[in-house]
Order: structure tokens, then C-alpha cells, then sequence
């Protein structure tokens, strides 16, 4: 890859669509999973449903950290932030999610002491400039967020910084696809694998679908011919009846992973024994806690956290949309009380998220689809 223009070729991306129409039956319905919210925004902003078959649907996965988010974290998070002498600091996309008494940009109009940041680092750099304040970062992510947040907190012991922890909300993928590949009102044929996070993890994990299951899993970029090569590679293996890991983003994705990041991880973090995610329950062994070696940096266990299960709004279905089992559109909020404005929920303000990129992209076509 020398330019992204290579990856956005008309002439190109019409050749994959019309090898991708020869190769999908016209008698078959494909439903077809793109796991990372990335992969949902790409597909709508570049209009590549158009580009493709009636006959192949795309659903969105779990993949977005904001969103799988259950409401009770985020109040948790903001009741770290209401203590006195707290620094709160969050990514961007954390600022506008609500949780029952607001969102984090509304608690820091009232008063509390919120800031964004770009990276925990510099959340570990306002600690240093503040020894006299107690600096908390909001963590979230998948596997490709989580080595820097582990590496932060290795920096800060070397450091000395006691002013500093971190509020884990790290979450890991391949718990949630098992889940989505249990659940009973699932119909999945074949996976986009996520590209961030398997340059982390690598492609080895994704083994057991295409084994136990046997749904082809394809790890994909995030450029429109990224995107339709890896659905070309799906539709292959399900005409040859065939079930395997394949990686289309080899120019990121090592199929091994990154093994600093992992050991970075393997160092500071463990599984929870379970973990709430929003429209999926309780997954066990599906997120991430801080080690008792590095407990003085845990937010969780610094300010006694308490961990209370909050409901989604009223009307509000997002966790249907995130299951895939619903589109954005079919929700009833989505459009009128919840939009980009007033959000009810984090799928319509997260930068990954389905109802985000609906409304931005594909409003009026999903409303006539639906």
C-alpha cells in the first residue's frame, strides 16, 4: 500500500462488486456480521450496500466499547468524578454517553472536574501537574486500547505517580462473538473479523468460529476494497462449504499478534470472572480488571465503586440493535428522542456507533428499508 486512493478505486470496486454478484447464489439470503463499529461507518459513508446484492445482509456487531457499555458503569464513572478533589478524564467519545443523571460533558457543567484526553498518558501527565488532586482515567476499550492503558499504568509506578488509577472498562471480542454465536435469535453465516483489534491479538483467536462453529471469519481493513474483499472471501468459503480463518488486512494484522502488547496485558490485567454488557448480559471471562500487584492504581478498589446494574431508558432498544437484532431505524426512539443532540443512548453519539452511523449516512434509506 503506497496510497489510500489505491483502496477507493472506482474501476476496482466495481470489478470486486460484480465478482462478489457471481459468487453469491440468487437463492440464498447471506447475513453477513461486520464485528467493529469502523467496519458499520465505512460501509455507510462510502454507500457500499449499494454496491452489493439484495440478497447479502450486513449486520452490525457488538464491536463498539462505548456502546456495550451498560448504563451502571457510566454512573459509576461520573460518581468517581463527583469526589472531591477528582480529575475525571475520559476519551472524547465517553464525554456525551449518558448515564442516569447525565453525561460527563453535563457533570462537568455542573461543576466536576472532567477533561478529554487523546491517551491515558495524558491523563498520567495532568497527575504529575496536579500532585495535589487524585487524576482517575476512564478506561475503555477492546484489545487494541488496553496495552496503552497497561503500559500507562506500568509508567506510573516507575514514575512514583500515587495520584493516578484507572477505572477498567476494557472489554475482550471473542467472548461477545461466542455469545452472539449461542444466542438463539442469531442466524450468522459468515464474520467481518475486526482489523484493530486483531493487530493486537492476532487472527488465531477467531480459530474456534470456523471450528466449532464453522462460520468463515475474515479479518478486515477498513477501506472500501478492504471491505468488499473480505465479503468476497466469506462468499467464497461458503460456496465451497468451506470454514476458516482468512486475514485480508495483512498490511496491519499479524497472524500471531503483537506480542509486547500482549505481554503488556498478560502483566497487568486478568479476566474478570464475568463482565455486563449492554444488550448482551453477562458474559463470563469477557473483560478486563487490574492485577492485585498493581491494586494502588485501581479505581475500583480506590474509591470503593459500587457497581450497581442500571436499566436502559424506557423505549430505548439498544441492546437489540447491538445483538444485530434490529436495525438502528426499527428502535423506536431512533430519529425523534434520540439523536445526535439529545442521545438516549451511547450508540448514537460513539464514533462507532450503528445508530451514529445510520443517522448520519443512511437515515432516510434505512427508515424506507425498515
Amino acid at each position: 500500500m503506497k496510497y489510500v486512493d489505491e483502496f477507493r478505486d472506482a474501476g476496482i470496486i466495481s470489478g470486486v462488486a460484480r465478482e462478489i454478484a457471481r459468487t453469491a447464489k440468487p437463492s440464498r439470503l447471506y447475513r453477513i456480521m461486520e464485528v467493529c463499529g469502523g467496519h458499520t461507518h465505512s460501509i455507510y459513508r462510502h454507500g457500499l450496500r449499494d454496491v452489493l446484492p439484495a440478497n447479502i445482509e450486513l449486520v452490525h456487531g457488538p464491536g463498539c466499547p462505548v456502546c456495550v457499555l451498560p448504563t451502571g458503569r457510566v454512573d459509576d464513572g461520573l460518581a468517581i468524578a463527583a469526589r472531591e478533589n477528582v480529575i475525571l478524564t475520559c476519551f472524547g467519545d465517553m464525554m456525551r454517553v449518558p448515564g442516569t443523571k447525565g453525561t460527563p460533558l453535563e457533570l462537568k457543567a455542573r461543576g466536576a472536574d472532567i477533561r478529554m484526553v487523546y491517551s491515558p498518558l495524558d491523563a498520567l501527565r495532568i497527575a504529575a501537574s496536579n500532585p495535589e488532586k487524585h487524576v482517575c482515567f476512564f478506561a475503555i476499550g477492546f484489545e487494541t486500547t488496553a496495552p496503552s492503558t497497561a503500559l500507562t499504568i506500568l509508567r506510573a509506578q516507575e514514575l512514583g505517580v500515587n495520584n493516578f488509577s484507572v477505572f477498567c472498562n476494557h472489554v475482550t471480542i471473542v467472548p461477545a462473538m461466542r455469545a452472539i454465536l449461542d444466542s438463539p435469535d442469531m442466524r450468522i453465516d459468515g464474520f467481518v473479523g475486526p482489523g484493530h483489534v486483531s493487530s493486537i491479538t492476532g487472527c488465531r483467536p477467531y480459530e474456534f468460529i470456523a471450528r466449532d462453529y464453522g462460520k468463515p471469519v475474515v479479518v478486515s481493513g477498513f477501506e472500501p476494497l478492504d471491505i468488499l474483499e473480505s465479503i468476497l472471501l466469506i462468499l467464497r468459503q461458503l460456496d465451497a462449504g468451506e470454514a476458516r480463518v482468512e486475514n485480508q488486512y495483512k498490511r496491519i494484522v499479524p497472524w500471531e499478534g503483537n506480542p509486547p502488547a500482549l505481554m503488556a496485558l498478560a502483566r497487568v490485567f486478568e479476566l474478570r470472572p464475568y463482565f455486563e454488557w449492554r444488550g448482551l448480559g453477562f458474559i463470563s471471562q469477557s473483560a478486563l480488571s487490574i492485577k492485585p500487584d498493581f491494586a494502588g492504581f485501581d479505581a475500583e478498589k480506590l474509591f470503593n465503586v459500587p457497581g450497581v446494574r442500571v436499566t436502559d431508558p424506557r423505549g430505548a432498544q439498544c441492546g437489540e440493535v447491538l445483538k444485530g437484532v434490529l436495525k438502528p431505524p426499527q428502535c423506536k426512539l431512533f430519529g425523534t428522542e434520540c439523536n445526535p443532540e439529545h442521545p438516549v443512548g451511547a450508540l448514537m453519539v460513539s464514533s462507532e456507533g450503528a445508530c451514529a452511523a445510520y443517522y448520519r449516512y443512511a437515515m432516510h434509506a434505512s427508515a424506507v428499508e425498515a
